[in-house]
């Protein structure tokens, strides 16, 4: 378990706590009452960070021992945690040495063929995510007992040292939010921007005061895309909590698998997975099922966070017109408004979301690159990306449905 150990704090006068850095290979080792204590791991801790389902012990744990990400999928857990020498839990990072570049979704892979070409290795590498979630949330960990920033920079290093200390091509940070930007900057890291779609919900009392908010002909375009999508008799179910039983999951699951197979090969997710989930966090899922004559047909899968509602994967049974549109955006923004959430995160890429009422946001991730030359090269490339990114972002906020002014 103690896979190595290194000072990173002095005791001095005024009787702070000395801080040890301890990697290990398993959630199995990493006691949950502990991991819950850090900011944003549960609901209700008073931390100013809110709740992030995907960096829970239940999800990270379950995506582990459902055999999804471990050393034979190519995700070999090297879990940073800062304790200090009494013991407690101040800081941690979620991270694994890879393999490969799969369920990313911040893509990486012309820089391993172009490290490759010029005779390097690129892989292992280290990864800093949460594994096939591209979701934004923290992932340097903190407890509140210490300033945030003085733990963020521990980890960010602990990160580099980790990198060097087993001669590693690189490490990389993804979907981070913007206060920890600065952390990995300071440590060296290279900054990348990318872009998703996301909800936001003005505080909106229903969804009619929503469609309020759009241009006229963006507006009867929607009302007339939900009427078509549920014409053929469907009706759509919320369920969560005690609603996800077995034979739930077991429909939902060949949903995800047609889907899966079809859009990456192998689908990442195993039926293990969604059990432990829905053992562990069922309060933290919902399923927005599309029901015709008695039985399912269609499904996505979202998780529910203390101001966000992620949405994850869909799959369906039978195809009808504009039905996918429903279940993952359409009826993601009503649960948003009925239960007073603040954003939907609709998941990856997608500008067929716009018109959807969902608008382009900036994502972050930070790149730590050992070789100098390909890290001259990557800096390079990042520096003209984000420029296309936010002139990208900048083209498209101007074309979103709602009302000019």
């Amino acid at each position: 378990m103690n896979v190595e150990k290194n000072s990173t704090g002095e005791a001095d006068a005024s009787n702070q706590p000395v801080f040890q850095m301890r990697v290990v290979s398993s959630f199995e080792d990493i006691d949950e009452s502990r991991w819950s204590g850090l900011a944003g791991t549960c609901r209700n801790q008073g931390y100013s960070i809110p709740y992030n389902p995907f960096i829970s012990h239940a999800y990270l744990s379950a995506l582990e021992e459902a055999g999804c990400a471990n050393s034979s999928t190519g995700w070999l857990g090297q879990h940073l945690l800062l304790e200090a020498d009494d013991g407690v839990l101040h800081g941690a990072l979620p991270c694994y040495v890879k393999s490969h570049s799969q369920g990313e979704y911040v893509f990486d892979h012309g820089w391993a063929d172009a490290f490759e070409r010029a005779g390097g290795h690129y892989y292992p590498k280290l990864q800093a995510s949460i594994p096939f979630t591209p979701a934004t949330g923290p992932r340097l960990l903190t407890q509140r007992e210490v300033p945030a920033a003085a733990i963020q920079s521990a980890l960010a290093g602990g990160l580099r040292t980790l990198t060097d200390r087993h001669s590693l091509s690189s490490a990389h940070v993804t979907f981070i939010p913007d206060e920890e930007i600065k952390a990995f900057e300071d440590q060296g890291y290279l900054h990348r921007t990318d872009q998703q779609f996301h909800f936001s919900n003005q505080n909106y009392s229903e969804y009619g005061e929503f469609l309020d908010t759009l241009a006229s002909r963006k507006r009867k375009a929607l009302k007339k895309e939900r009427r078509i999508a549920v014409q053929n008799g469907i009706e759509i179910d919320w369920l969560t909590g005690s609603d996800l039983t077995e034979s739930v999951w077991d429909v939902f699951y060949e949903f995800y698998m047609d889907t899966g197979s079809r859009k990456w090969g192998r689908p990442y997710l195993t039926r293990q997975f969604f059990s432990l989930i829905g053992e562990r966090m069922a309060q933290d899922v919902l399923l927005v099922m599309a029901r015709r004559d008695g039985r399912y047909v269609a499904g996505a899968i979202n998780f529910i966070g203390e101001n966000t509602l992620y949405g994850r994967h869909w799959g369906c049974r039978e195809d009808h017109p504009f039905l996918h549109f429903e279940v993952c955006y359409h009826q993601a923004i009503d649960f948003a408004i009925e239960n007073g959430l603040a954003t939907v995160e609709a998941g990856a890429q997608g500008q067929h979301k716009l018109s959807r009422g969902y608008l382009p946001v900036v994502t972050h991730s930070a790149h730590y690159i050992t070789h100098p030359g390909l890290r001259d090269a990557v800096a390079d490339y990042l520096l003209h990306e984000r420029q296309d990114v936010d002139h990208i972002s900048t083209v498209l906020q101007k074309h979103g449905p709602f009302r000019k002014g």
